[in-house]
């Protein structure tokens, strides 16, 4: 591992390639860039995450910590790690201090690989529209979480406002396994489904998207039984036409499915960790089709997937924020990403 305190762009680009040479190759034959816009508080865990994504995506992973954007001094510093505590990768981890913070393009643009896709993933409440990022402008592909958001819910139907092709939630990947056992649970039988419901709590994101994935697949409106009872999705009840009924009750990392005239099954429901859930939407970098019209069936938008899939980047300041909301109309850039 390099430290790199108080120091330019340059120099660490210089010490990124001085390193890789170095490390012979350690990480040759990287898949993508992976850019991770963090705090401070959860650095470790974005670390974490990337590491158990990296081994199945070995990548650059560029992490940007922003600090302090009102100090009167600008300050870089980085760490700098090739194929050590960090996997299969190359990782620059940069803590920017002062106006450099929203700058923050200038270091991380020169250390893109070539032709290789851009990901930036937001570990912690997304901007309200990426196009004030220029980090997710400039991205292939962009993954965020809004069950980091004060309002989930708020946060998820923001995302459908914002939405263009090659943006993704993680509350629509954790409902991965539910999705999969639910469609499962038609294998067997050519019923139509005429009632549905999902029991969770009133700001759970998991439990929005997979109503609007039932409702863009089936054609039918579920209802939302809610309850605070537990922290997360507890149950989707369905209904067919003959009268039989299914249900998927999660209890810790199993799911019980029931289903009229048939003996219980038990079936794994394994909580991810953050990691594998970010390896999932890796290895998707092109659009998201179907994440698209369950995003767009809950937030009562049409076709978000035939959005043009081009960003124009929108300078925020969010120093002089109040400035702003009296009147000061943010100014944009000719600079476009896909």
């Amino acid at each position: 591992m390099i430290g790199l305190w108080d120091t330019t762009g340059n120099e660490v680009v210089k010490a990124l390639a001085a390193e890789r040479r170095s490390a012979g190759g350690v990480a040759s034959g990287m898949a993508l860039t992976l850019i991770v816009v963090v705090d401070e508080k959860r650095v470790r865990d974005a670390e974490a995450a990337a590491t158990i994504a990296a081994a199945a995506h070995p990548c650059r992973l560029l992490v940007v910590v922003r600090s302090d954007v009102e100090r009167d001094r600008n300050r870089l510093d980085a760490e700098i790690v090739v194929g050590g505590r960090l996997g299969p990768c190359e990782a620059v981890v940069m803590r920017m201090y002062g106006r450099l913070a929203l700058h923050a393009e200038s270091v991380v643009m020169p250390l893109l690989v070539p032709d290789v896709p851009v990901v930036t993933w937001w570990h912690g409440e997304p901007p309200e529209e990426i196009a004030t990022d220029f980090l997710g402008v400039v991205a292939d592909r962009r993954i965020t979480d809004s069950a980091q958001a004060a309002d989930p819910i708020a946060a998820l139907r923001q995302r459908a406002r914002d939405y263009i092709s090659g943006d993704t939630d993680l509350a629509w990947t954790r409902i991965t396994p539910w999705r999969t056992l639910v469609a499962g649970a038609f294998d067997t039988t050519d019923a139509q489904l005429t009632e549905a419901a999902v029991v969770a709590p009133p700001t759970d994101p998991t439990a929005a998207l997979m109503r609007g994935w039932l409702r863009s697949r089936l054609g039918i409106k579920p209802r939302w039984d809610r309850t605070r009872e537990f922290p997360r999705m507890r149950e989707v009840q369905l209904r067919c036409a003959n009268g039989d009924e299914l249900t998927l009750t999660r209890e810790d990392s199993v799911a019980t499915f029931r289903r009229t005239g048939q003996e219980d099954r038990i079936l794994p429901l394994v909580r991810r960790p953050l990691g594998d859930e970010l390896a999932e939407e890796l290895r998707r970098l092109g659009p998201d089709q179907v994440y698209a019209e369950a995003l767009g069936t809950f937030a009562g938008l049409n076709n978000l997937d035939r959005r043009p899939s081009q960003r124009v980047h929108v300078w925020k300041d969010p120093a002089t924020a109040q400035r702003a909301e009296a009147g000061v109309t943010a100014h944009t850039t000719t600079h476009t990403g896909s």
